[in-house]
């Protein structure tokens, strides 16, 4: 580790490393001329339409957390009998709380495959039934070919019980993700390191952006937090209540100013304090938008600027609830903004839980995390047997 990490570690450590990992150069995508964008109504009011031009040298606002005056002490009240408190329920562990969000997952997994070893042989009608249920579940067919092919092998007109089937499935399933299991490493020579985080609408980008500075400054980071999703007014206020949680400054502006012109002034504030991390947010899109995915190469474009080298990592939040359609915003989105590494959120109480599979065996991105509820730690470095665990309840 560097010497300039600092010494304490937390859980979170297992997410973030140090190092220095050299970033993938990104073709340079010609200039798109103005063009309205098209926005959906879940992210800019109709009458906003900033233009793509250059970075904007407007008034900068930045959030800064400002410190209360403690509270006066109370007067002791009277000698009063206080009721007696419970004990708060104990918080269930990390693989419990993935456990229960990946249920509907596995439980539809589950019963189905104990549907399928009624018959006293495995043969080809069992595996084809397994296939098809292994798609619903939506594993993908790289993975679902992958555990009939294993299954058939020295058991085919062989007696299988459920059991078997349910370990040949975790064990497959966490062959396909271990090696995409990988920590985000800080580069720690860099000031600051930049996170570009990206998003369709609802997907939780800016909620993971926030649990993400909250571990990173338990780490002893200095954190920087931009405003970059400027057509919503919602997104910017949510972000300064996650500065005001995490001791981090936030670089805003006004609904509708202009992106790529906050993400170069951004940069060059980060730099001017020596921030470790620069963590910046994107306005939501949809990947079939061409406008707003034109604006995004922009940003990246401007962020390139200021640093050749970043982004160091740009981040792609994914809803499991979305199942099949976020295949598809992967593969738009590593296009266009060079996605370098994968967040999976609202993973709990989801039945689609198999997507995370599919996508792993379709594009081979890293896994950084996964979440399974809205609170700090429920936002985890990915482990890639716990969740074949948990998918196929062995």
């Amino acid at each position: 580790m560097s010497t300039s990490e600092p010494k304490r570690k937390g859980f979170f450590s297992r997410m973030f490393g140090t190092g220095t990992a050299p970033a993938e150069p990104q073709p340079d995508a010609p200039d798109k001329p103005d063009q309205e964008r098209t926005e959906s109504a879940a992210s800019t009011p109709e009458a906003i339409t900033p233009e793509i031009g250059a970075p904007e040298t407007g008034t900068l606002e930045t959030a800064v957390p400002e410190t209360t005056a403690a509270e006066a002490a109370a007067p002791e009240a009277a000698a009063v009998p206080e009721p007696a408190l419970k004990p708060a329920p104990e918080r269930k562990g990390w693989f419990a709380r993935l456990k229960s969000g990946l249920a509907k997952t596995s439980s539809r997994l589950t019963e189905g495959i104990a549907g399928l070893v009624t018959r006293k042989k495995l043969d080809q009608a069992t595996l084809d039934e397994l296939e098809e249920l292994l798609l619903a579940a939506d594993l993908g067919i790289e993975t679902s070919e992958r555990i009939t092919t294993s299954l058939a092998k020295g058991r085919f007109d062989k007696t299988i019980s459920a059991d078997e089937i349910r370990e040949t499935l975790a064990d497959e399933v966490a062959a396909v993700l271990a090696p995409l299991a990988r920590p985000l490493v800080i580069d720690a020579t860099k000031k600051p390191h930049v996170l570009l985080v990206l998003g369709v609408n609802g997907s939780g980008k800016t909620t993971t952006i926030g649990k993400l500075a909250a571990n990173l400054s338990r780490e002893g980071r200095r954190v920087m937090l931009a405003a970059g999703d400027t057509f919503r007014a919602a997104a910017i206020d949510q972000l300064k209540v996650w500065g005001e949680r995490t001791g981090a400054p936030v670089i805003a502006r006004d609904v509708g100013a202009d992106a790529s012109g906050l993400a170069f002034d951004a940069m060059k504030e980060a730099q001017a304090g020596a921030y470790d991390v620069l963590l910046i947010d994107t306005a939501g899109r949809l990947q079939n938008k061409e406008g707003l995915m034109a604006e995004l190469e922009k940003i990246v474009r401007v962020i390139r600027k200021v640093d050749p080298t970043a982004p160091h990592d740009v981040l792609l939040v994914l809803d499991a609830t979305t199942g099949q359609n976020a295949l598809q915003q992967v593969s738009v989105f590593r296009e266009r903004a060079g996605v370098t590494g994968l967040v999976m959120t609202k993973l709990d109480g989801t039945a689609r839980g198999g997507i995370l599979v599919a996508i792993a065996a379709r594009h081979g991105l890293p896994i950084h995390a996964v979440g399974v509820g809205e609170g700090i730690d429920d936002l985890q470095p990915f482990s890639a047997k716990d969740y074949a665990r948990a998918i196929a309840e062995h």
